[in-house]
């Protein structure tokens, strides 16, 4: 294992090959909230295609009291003469460092100072929410430690606020009637049954019916298949060393319904504390006019109700079917880009984005969600 080490000022660097077990300790109180940023996480995208997928190093920054403050992973991106980092993720929202809940500024942008050769002359952060504090803070460090923040639109996050959802009654009177009949309609074709995986229940034949549904839906037979979620043996392989972490197969569920023992619709969701994360779903396209999609969407929705959770976050994108669910804007994504020189800072700015200014934030929405 290659480790460098600078001491000073009571802080320590290390630049780690891979992704070290430091990490699902910080995941666990991390100032994002975000408990799901844990070592598969970040290690399944190196094993997307094997041997060719880009090896991982971890920056982490330790007080002199040996507190870890601040875990940094990342992976290669774009052409290697650039030397160009980013932060890797499972999933293509939310992809962020970890900081602790007590992280200093100062501290922070030393660490990022010293940490120069781990990151890289350009190093990518993103998707995250604009207004997350973690991601306040690293903006705040770097700018402190002279590097420029670019930083570009990723969408807009659209939630459903379960609390209010509880209350009101959910769905709405004509919603539930039009599911009841989509339901009915179904349970002519033959037996109706649903299967829910998590934790312990997770193997490669779930994924396998997953990636069944998935050859048989509108994804395979239109686009190039990037965009699935189990369809070639590399995503399956992506997800497959997620869910060896039993902490991250716990925190996801599939939802799937099926017809006469074969699965023809799903619903793939992260539950990460109070919040019920929508990461993908798909259905048989030769069943579309059985709205089947609509029905498992409608139940993870009630499941999520039913668990007392307070957000449904539906990600950005599509959001006709999110409204028909009683999704709103809930918060806006950005994709950042740190860079060590302000010449090519300046000219990465004509195709990445607008210099990002803490003292001029991103404008939040009426309703900001920051999950946790």
């Amino acid at each position: 294992m290659y480790e460098s080490r600078i001491a000073a000022d009571q802080l320590t660097v290390a630049s780690v090959t891979g992704f070290p077990p430091e990490i699902d300790a910080l995941a666990t109180r991390n100032l994002a909230g975000h408990g799901f940023l844990r070592t598969a996480w970040y290690a399944a995208r190196t094993v997307q295609l094997p041997g060719t997928a880009p090896s991982g190093r971890t920056l982490l920054i330790r007080r002199g009291s040996g507190d870890l403050i601040a875990a940094i992973p990342t992976i290669a991106f774009g052409p290697l003469v650039g030397r160009a980092r980013k932060v890797p993720g499972s999933y293509w929202p939310l992809r962020s460092p970890l900081l602790a809940p007590d992280c200093d500024v100062v501290e922070l942008a030393k660490g990022l100072e010293r940490g120069t050769r781990s990151l890289g002359p350009v190093w990518r952060v993103g998707p995250v929410p604009s207004q997350d504090p973690a991601n306040q803070l690293l903006i705040k460090a770097a700018l402190l430690a002279n590097r420029s923040v670019l930083s570009r639109p990723a969408g807009t996050a659209w939630t459903i606020d379960l609390d209010a959802a509880r209350a009101e009654g959910w769905p709405r009177p004509s919603t539930a009637k039009r599911l009841a009949k989509a339901e009915r309609r179904l349970a002519q074709l033959g037996r109706v049954e649903w299967r829910q995986v998590r934790g312990r229940a997770w193997n490669d034949g779930v994924l396998e019916q997953l990636a069944a549904v998935e050859r048989a839906s509108w994804i395979a037979a239109t686009t190039d298949g990037s965009g699935a979620k189990f369809l070639s043996p590399g995503q399956r392989a992506l997800w497959r060393t997620v869910l060896s972490d039993p902490v991250l197969a716990d925190m996801l569920c599939a939802t799937i319904l099926m017809i006469d023992d074969a699965p023809v619709a799903f619903s793939f969701d992260l539950y990460d504390g109070a919040v019920q994360y929508g990461i993908a779903g798909s259905y048989v396209s030769a069943l579309a006019k059985y709205e089947i999609g609509k029905i498992v969407n409608a139940r993870t929705i009630s499941d999520a109700i039913a668990a007392g959770l307070a957000v449904t976050d539906l990600g950005v994108g599509d959001t006709g079917y999110k409204e028909y669910f009683g999704a709103t804007a809930g918060y806006d994504m950005e994709d950042l880009l740190f860079v060590r020189s302000r010449s090519a800072a300046r000219l990465l700015s004509n195709v990445w984005g607008r210099e990002r200014n803490p003292a001029q934030p991103v404008a939040p929405r009426s309703r900001v969600v920051i999950h946790g």
